[in-house]
Formats: C-alpha cells, structure tokens, sequence
C-alpha cells in the first residue's frame, strides 16, 4: 500500500513537473522523423496481463514489432534522435503515466514485448510475474540490454525477495547513475 502511494506521488509530481520537458522532447521526436511523438508498446503487465505502455518513439515506424536485440540490423530502425533518447532513458519518461494508472510502479521488473514468450515464461515460473512491472528495477541497473534473458529472471527473482522501500530507493539512485552514463545500453 506505501509502494502504490509513493508511485501515484511521485508520478503525479513527475507528470506536472516534467511537462515543459515532456512537451519539449514531444516536439523534438515529431521534427525528427516522421510520425507519432508516443509509441504505445504493447507489454506483459502484472500477472501476465497485455497492457499499452507509452514511450517517446525512438524507431521509424515501419520497424518490426519485437525486441530491438532480434532486428537484424538495429542501427537501421533507430531515428537520429532516438539514439539519444535511449542512451539517457528520456525515451522512458511517458511511463509516469502508467505509474499513475496504476499497469506499472516506479520500480520493479521491466515489462516484457507481448511476444517474449522465453521471458514471460521463466518470470512465470519464479513467481515475477505477480509483481507490477518498473520504468526501472534491479536488473535495469546490473546491465540492462547486455544481460541474456535467464540472467534478467535471476535478477527479478532477487529484487521480488529483496523489495523494500529502501532497496527502491537504491535501484531509483543506481537508475540515475544509469541514464547519466547511458552504460548499458546496446542500441
């Protein structure tokens, strides 16, 4: 119950203090390349339920819907500005939205494309997938797109035995460190 109030808090005060810049790099994706400023990715949320999750669209829109490590050439589909996006996880900010919604928190596992079967699967199998999916979480912060898939589960599985307010608050600050060094980050 604390976790939920300091999601709707914190995603509400992100929202309204954010929005200048939200409405700013909105604009930006839109004079980048052509198409939506919001791509509504379709994920695994809570309890293995299909949910649309915003972020700021990175890719052109013609690119294949399935994780950007499966492209065969990634570099292709990014936008000019997406890279950057991506590097610094501003891509990442209209989740405050689905934090306020309630389909996910500030921290927890990130949710998984509709079609990573392999990872919903093994989430399934330790018990992650009762949990509401993070803009951030423990694995996030211990290699992000550089981890193979049965080390992602590890890391969930051992944020879902270790969740606390405190260790949140941890995954938030090594969040930071993160995005500001854009270590991590493959495409």
């Amino acid at each position: 119950m604390l976790k939920r109030a300091v999601d709707i808090a914190a995603s509400l005060t992100g929202l309204i203090v954010l929005l200048p810049v939200l409405a700013g790099l909105a604009l930006a994706v839109r004079l980048d390349s052509p198409g939506p400023a919001i791509h509504w990715s379709r994920r695994v949320g809570r309890h293995n339920r299909i949910f649309r999750m915003p972020k700021f669209r990175t890719m052109r829109t013609d690119t294949p819907d399935v994780a950007t490590h499966l492209l065969s050439d990634p570099e292709r589909w990014v936008t000019p500005l997406g890279r950057f996006l991506r590097r610094t996880s501003l891509d990442e900010l209209p989740q405050l939205w689905s934090v306020l919604t309630g389909e996910m928190s500030l921290v927890g596992p990130r949710p998984a494309l509709f079609n990573q079967d392999d990872l919903v699967a093994l989430r399934t199998a330790v018990g992650v997938d009762a949990l509401r999916p993070g803009v951030t979480g423990w694995a996030q912060i211990n290699g992000r797109d550089e981890l193979p898939i049965p080390e992602k589960v590890r890391l969930d599985r051992e944020y879902l035995e270790r969740r606390s307010l405190a260790f949140d608050l941890r995954i938030l600050l090594g969040t930071a460190r993160s995005a500001i060094s854009g270590r991590g980050v493959s495409h």
